[in-house]
């Protein structure tokens, strides 16, 4: 599921968080957005995912343009995964990957598929166990799972690994990546961790709601020299 934003613009009171921004996303793309804190990373996501609207230019996914009555058909078409992971502390592991197809009719066996995507995270052997019961890793796969759920063209990853120490971050980045050419997704990511950020095929840099660099990674290239150019 491919995206493109042209000449996108978020205006918040006092603050221009987005500022004409053109960013094309192909089909299967594993793309990390880089940037400071307050770069507008967050406002890609929250625009490509229908979470928010542009005061100026157009969002289109999978060559549609979004629009207000397509936004909630839109939002079952894709995932998200945030850096706080947002489960439910009374429901069991099973019951959150459940979660967002319990209120709909779908023509898949729910529980069948939370199964298999609890088997994908590692974590099946866990289903009737609370949020209470999980390490922060573990919790960031049941959100994974849930955001799968729905077999979405396009997962959207805000700071994913945000709340977790580095070697479980490493290992949900790989999750991540593992998951996309597993289910044939496109994943944006969006990084403060320039080891995450390179583990991607591209990285796209914000700075005051612009793109300063974009970045066309190969598997060749070395990882320092990677890592190097992320450096301020």
């Amino acid at each position: 599921m491919g995206v493109r934003l042209t000449g996108v613009t978020r205006r918040y009171p006092g603050l221009v968080a987005l500022d004409a921004v053109d960013l094309t996303i192909d089909d299967g793309e594993a793309v990390a957005v880089t940037g400071p804190s307050g770069s507008g990373k967050s406002t890609v996501l929250h625009l490509i995912g229908g979470m928010d609207r542009p005061d100026e230019g157009t969002v289109e996914v999978d060559g549609e343009e979004l629009a207000p009555r397509r936004l909630d058909a839109h939002r079952r078409r894709i995932g998200f995964v945030f850096q706080r992971f947002h489960l439910l502390p009374a429901l069991t592991v099973l019951d959150n990957v459940l979660a967002p197809v319990l209120p709909r009719r779908v023509d898949f066996d729910r529980r069948a598929r939370a199964m298999e995507l609890l088997e994908a995270v590692g974590l099946a052997a866990r289903a009737d166990a609370l949020p209470s019961e999980l390490s922060g890793g573990q919790q960031q796969r049941v959100a994974i799972s849930r955001a799968l759920v729905n077999r979405p063209g396009l997962l959207l990853a805000d700071e994913p690994t945000g709340n977790l120490d580095s070697a479980t971050g490493r290992e949900i980045i790989d999750l991540l990546l593992s998951l996309r050419e597993r289910y044939g997704m496109t994943l944006l990511v969006t990084t403060h961790d320039p080891e995450v950020a390179v583990s991607c095929d591209r990285i796209v840099r914000l700075r005051d709601g612009r793109v300063v660099a974009d970045e066309q990674l190969t598997p060749a290239t070395d990882v320092f020299d990677r890592l190097g150019g992320l450096r301020p």
